[in-house]
């Protein structure tokens, strides 16, 4: 039975290499235990939670400005009209604007995603579960260097590029997330018109292949990433980059890759901050 969010259109990913490994490990688990734990989602790894099963749904052919708190209780919300491109276009609206210190929780972002969450200073996204992440999941947009980022909670997928995009200024602190099939994690603006020292604080994640790095971020202007109590999974030969480090600007090129790797100025790590399974 096809069920509205799938006739709403798919992903252009197909089953990701995580999700196959998972459906075996997963009937290995029933076997021995006679327990298992899944979700209409999918099966979350021994780590993390469950995906949420929606308690109902939203189309939003407006984007939602939140000033205070905003609890979606775990509705699913997804883009219609304006909203409802699916593509991964640059300057799409999001399904969700945040006010300078706004909270989001709750909340479940369907397909079309549209550009996701915009946060314009400090934000916190708490419990927000992107099922298939569109232009981006979130953006921070916030001014101040004193500006405070929390996502907390929840997870994405399917990502062809980034989750989280860090334009703005200030600290970004990413904790008990999960993502999944995914281009970058964060990702420090590389070219933007303004630029600004960014830093970035990865805690207590998980991170499942496929995917092509964790964070990225920008040393020349003294940004930083702090990576601690990561947990990749599905990676055996480590082809997902933890850290990577660029060159930015401000005029709209390409920014430079100059190296990868913890350093102990930009990118905050050591290996026994990530662990392989």
């Amino acid at each position: 039975m096809t069920t509205r969010q799938e006739q709403r259109g798919r992903h252009r990913r197909g089953l990701s290499r995580r999700q196959a490994v998972m459906a075996g490990v997963g009937a290995l688990a029933l076997t021995a235990a006679g327990i298992g734990a899944t979700s209409m989602l999918g099966t979350a790894s021994a780590d993390a939670p469950a995906w949420p099963k929606p308690t109902g749904e939203q189309a939003v052919s407006k984007t939602i400005s939140v000033d205070g708190t905003y609890d979606g209780e775990l509705k699913r919300f997804y883009g219609e009209g304006e909203l409802g491109d699916g593509g991964q276009d640059e300057g799409q609206p999001a399904i969700f604007e945040l006010e300078d210190g706004a909270v989001l929780k709750n909340v479940v972002i369907g397909t079309p995603a549209a550009d996701g969450v915009h946060c314009k200073g400090s934000c916190t996204i708490e419990n927000v579960w992107w099922e298939d992440v569109g232009e981006d999941a979130a953006s921070f947009k916030g001014g101040s260097g004193s500006a405070e980022y929390t996502v907390t909670g929840g997870g994405a997928r399917k990502a062809d590029d980034k989750v989280l995009q860090f334009n703005g200024a200030g600290t970004l602190t990413v904790t008990k997330f999960q993502v999944e099939d995914f281009g970058k994690l964060v990702r420090s603006c590389g070219n933007c018109s303004t630029q600004h020292e960014r830093h970035i604080v990865i805690d207590d994640v998980d991170i499942t292949a496929p995917g092509k790095s964790i964070a990225g971020v920008n040393a020349n202007y003294g940004d930083t990433a702090t990576l601690r109590d990561v947990r990749i999974h599905g990676d055996a030969d480590k082809e997902i980059e933890p850290c990577v480090r660029f060159e930015g600007n401000d005029s709209g090129d390409e920014p430079t890759e100059i190296g990868s790797g913890p350093d102990g100025k930009t990118c905050l790590y050591s290996e026994s901050d990530l662990t392989y399974d």
